[in-house]
């Protein structure tokens, strides 16, 4: 386990402090206020109960930091019924260092779906700087479904985590089947919850937690998918939302399974980058001198593992193997240098390097979450609430004909022959039950801060331009040359200088900014991409398999 002020209650009328919440129900209706909502005697009535609770906040654990406190809440498992069955949110704060400068609350998210935020805090209180940490108290929640809050699961066993699956023809009737089961088991695990376990009700969590404590706004930091809950939340409480920072962004047209397929798309100018850097570099590595010869050399490489399984730190690596890794690590063309010449030497019998190869010694990992060792959180809990979210948040975007999906997964790997297979086969999705509510439009003018770096693994550059242009008040910081996923902080002056501004004085800067990558920040990405740590991410939980 790594270890790591609430403003007085603002008299404000409940009801019309939670208004909102249900009058946001239809995805594509303009948000409501407080003076346009329509709420029964009733409705109003069970939003008063949920508000009026006053957390018991007490140290998190005996061994962390007495500043670091949590607590639980409750909140309605479906907001259009909130007399309804309730659930509990675990919640934590560490309070501002300077109460007399402080002026707010910054929430925050870590990524996922199925990241915990507990802990974030934690995590934030090392990141920030003084300055930032003086002006807010910073709140951490695990998502509804997530990590202590009423965690879901659906029994699922290791291998069926195991969901980046390649398509082969002979293997693509158990691949349906795979998917088919855990879409039944997690039906008949989570019954009725999983329906309501969507970004839009975490948004509504968060609606909620900010009234409880007495907040008019709320600031916001997200990371990867963290930036796709903070944009829902602007599109349902644009009143509620101050300053919202959106660090490497999801496009929330394609949540989610285009989100997935950005992965093999963008994976591909990022592997032709590769070929380039390791040609120019011929003499040092001996990959070829020319791209083309590079590309050769990788995809021999590809045959001769799929013929014959590669040993690596005493695991046979196939050629699948190989292509899954090499779409991380192409986003740092060093880092894929080096692990194609420690792959030759194995294939050849020849002692490798297993710490540079650690991402290609078996297949897709799945996450692991922080307290996945603790009785109350499942093992499977993060795959569990990964799919309750992609699958329900959007049910529309995924077909109900597998044979579509073999379709697409063999027209993809002809596109994207790196990746396109792997994201666009069968996922449990296509047979997940409808979503409750459609999928979120984006349409608001609320400022924000999108935040992205130009060779990004996980969502790629061209996906953080299109959260940009949805959200009209929107500002961007582009990292040219920047790896990685995750920017801020880096210790790039640029990057964070401009954050830190926007986070300090909430003005946005006038024009969008370009900033260089640094050497140091680059650095920083390829040690934890060797980690299998994803660079910027405050938690080891942000797999390469997730957002």
């Amino acid at each position: 386990m790594r270890r790591r002020r609430l403003a007085p209650l603002l008299a404000v009328s409940v009801t019309a402090t939670l208004a909102p919440v249900l009058a946001t129900s239809t995805a594509t209706a303009a948000p409501a206020t407080p003076s346009t909502a329509s709420l029964s005697a009733a409705e109003g009535g069970a939003l008063d109960r949920y508000v009026k609770q006053k957390p018991r906040w007490k140290r998190c654990e005996a061994d962390s930091p007495a500043e670091f406190q949590c607590a639980t809440i409750k909140a309605p498992l479906d907001y259009r019924v909130p007399g309804g069955k309730r659930i509990e949110l675990a919640i934590s704060r560490i309070r501002s260092t300077a109460p007399g400068k402080r002026h707010g609350v910054l929430f925050s998210n870590p990524g996922g779906p199925g990241g915990q935020g507990l802990y974030m805090p934690l995590d934030l209180q090392e990141l920030l700087p003084e300055s930032a940490r003086r002006k807010y108290d910073l709140i951490g929640f695990d998502p509804r479904g997530v990590g202590r809050s009423n965690p879901v699961s659906c029994d699922l066993e290791p291998e069926e985590e195991n969901w980046l699956r390649p398509y082969k023809e002979e293997t693509f009737a158990k691949d349906v089947s795979w998917a088919r089961v855990v879409a039944d088991k997690c039906r008949d695990k989570a019954g009725d919850t999983l329906a309501h376990i969507t970004t839009r009700n975490t948004a509504r969590d968060m609606d909620l937690l900010r009234a409880i404590l007495g907040e008019k706004k709320i600031s916001y930091l997200g990371y990867s998918y963290g930036t796709y809950l903070g944009a829902v939340y602007t599109q349902l409480f644009p009143g509620r939302a101050d300053r919202f920072v959106l660090d490497s962004a999801v496009d929330p047209a394609r949540a989610w399974r285009g989100m997935i397929q950005w992965w093999a798309e963008g994976a591909e100018p990022a592997f032709d980058r590769w070929t380039e850097w390791a040609a120019d570099r011929s003499e040092k590595y001996g990959l070829g001198g020319t791209p083309k010869e590079v590309d050769r050399t990788f995809w021999d490489l590809v045959a001769q593992a799929d013929e014959k399984p590669i040993e690596v730190d005493g695991q046979p690596t196939t050629g699948d193997d190989i292509r899954s890794g090499m779409r991380r690590a192409v986003f740092s063309p060093e880092y894929a240098t080096e692990v194609v010449v420690e792959l030759m030497k194995a294939a050849t019998g020849r002692p490798a390097s297993a710490e540079k190869l650690a991402a290609f010694t078996g297949p897709g990992r799945t996450g692991t979450s922080r307290a996945a060792d603790a009785a109350e959180v499942p093992a499977d809990n993060m795959t569990a609430s990964f799919w309750a979210v992609v699958c329900g948040d959007n049910s529309a975007a995924w077909s109900r004909d597998p044979e579509s999906y073999r379709r697409e997964a063999i027209e993809d790997k002809g596109r994207y022959p790196l990746y396109g297979d792997f994201a666009s086969s069968i996922k449990p999705c296509a047979f997940w039950d409808r979503s409750v509510e459609r999928a979120t439009k984006m349409n608001n003018k609320v400022g924000s801060l999108v935040v992205q770096n130009e060779w990004d693994s996980q969502t790629p550059l061209p996906s953080g331009q299109a959260l940009h242009a949805d959200l009209k008040g929107s500002k961007m910081v582009a990292v040219l040359g920047g790896e990685g996923h995750g920017v801020y902080p880096s210790g790039n002056a640029c990057t964070d200088g401009t954050v830190t501004t926007y986070l300090l004085t909430g003005r946005l800067p006038g024009k969008d900014v370009t900033c260089e990558a640094t050497a140091d920040s680059n650095a920083e990405a390829r040690k934890n991409q060797k980690q299998d740590v994803l660079p910027g991410s405050p938690l080891p939980e942000r797999a390469p398999d997730r957002f």
